[in-house]
């Protein structure tokens, strides 16, 4: 299994201020624990050993809330984007910031996706360098983003059968290393060239997920359904 992953955790969380005024938005609590923590011990339950984690806004926060990992049975490196680059630097560029420690292949997860029941066990099939969990397309994302085939490949330019991308997935240094570390660059791009060279693939998952970003969807999670 892959073992490593990045949890991205830098964004501003705009909607949910004023919580993310004094408190990063992964780590707002979910459930009696930080949000961000529900990752980290999946991920150590799945055997994942090195976690990064990206930082910009309010950064400082994260390891006196963390640790070094070793609670959660892993080591946790922190990518602190705002310390060095004076700002986030959007999801693809924070991962391309954070390749040195990464394996070959390794998890992408966002930091404010709720998704308790991923076990993060699989495996990227040698002909991909991306493999993403998709899940319906909620309310405040009925477009989706993505199609799955019958193949199982990814495709980005239909509009039938979309779903929307689960925020977490599995995917190949090779698709960042052309990106220069300190690049401010979005994700989206760089799955794309990987679905149109016929090198992503997608798998439903089907149990529960949140995007937390908004104070309802937040409030709705700290009782169990």
């Amino acid at each position: 299994m892959p073992a490593s992953a990045i949890i991205l955790a830098a964004g501003r969380g705009e909607r949910l201020r004023p919580l993310t005024d004094t408190t990063p938005k992964p780590l707002l609590p979910v459930r009696g624990r930080p949000l961000i923590e529900w990752h980290l011990e999946a991920l150590a339950r799945a055997g994942v050993r090195e976690v990064v984690v990206n930082t910009a806004w309010l950064e400082q926060a994260f390891a006196p809330a963390l640790g070094d990992g070793s609670r959660f049975g892993l080591r946790i490196r922190w990518s602190m984007e705002g310390r060095d680059h004076g700002g986030a630097l959007e999801t693809a560029g924070g991962i391309a910031k954070a390749l040195p420690w990464l394996a070959e292949s390794f998890w992408v997860v966002a930091g404010d996706v709720f998704v308790p029941g991923f076990a993060f066990d699989a495996r990227l099939p040698d002909e991909l360098d991306a493999l993403l969990w998709m899940v319906p397309n909620p309310p405040h994302h009925p477009g989706g983003d993505f199609a799955i085939g019958a193949d199982g490949r990814l495709a980005a330019g239909v509009r039938m059968g979309r779903l929307t991308w689960a925020s977490v997935g599995l995917m190949r240094r090779r698709l960042f290393e052309g990106i220069a570390p300190g690049t401010r660059m979005p994700l989206r791009p760089v799955l794309e060239a990987a679905i149109g060279a016929g090198r992503a693939g997608g798998r439903h998952w089907q149990g529960d997920w949140t995007d937390v970003g908004t104070h309802e969807r937040w409030a709705s999670l700290q009782t169990p359904g």
